[in-house]
């Protein structure tokens, strides 16, 4: 919704369009305010920003196959105290996912009835 008012803010101005949308001016200009001055953010957004910049390099690092646990891990390894939920909670919002090239599990999978378990 910021990004439309931030779009068309210019044309007709900030209180119309929010006079028009579900938002108050003072909550949109708090959003901008937030967007221009990281100071004025809260402790953990400023951590997450800084944090999303190393899982990405991370991430892009290992060819994108990592995932949760292993750029936690190696985020571990390089001194960074971080808990394994948020790293998750932040590769989610970022929409990381760890690609599977190697496609389905390989595991080998059942193909006849176990003999011992009747169905009828």
């Amino acid at each position: 919704m910021i990004s439309f008012i931030d779009a068309y803010r210019s044309v007709h101005g900030v209180e119309p369009i929010c006079r028009l949308l579900p938002i108050s001016p003072s909550t949109c200009y708090e959003v901008i305010a937030k967007r221009t001055d990281v100071e004025s953010l809260s402790d953990r957004a400023q951590r997450d920003i800084a944090m999303k910049v190393e899982i990405c390099r991370v991430f892009n690092e290992d060819f994108q196959v990592y995932g949760v646990g292993r750029v936690w891990r190696q985020l571990l390894r390089e001194g960074y105290d971080i808990a394994h939920c948020t790293v998750a909670r932040l590769m989610r919002a970022m929409g990381l996912q760890a690609s599977l090239a190697a496609g389905p599990s390989k595991l080998p999978g059942r193909t006849k009835p176990h003999p011992a378990r009747s169905t009828g």
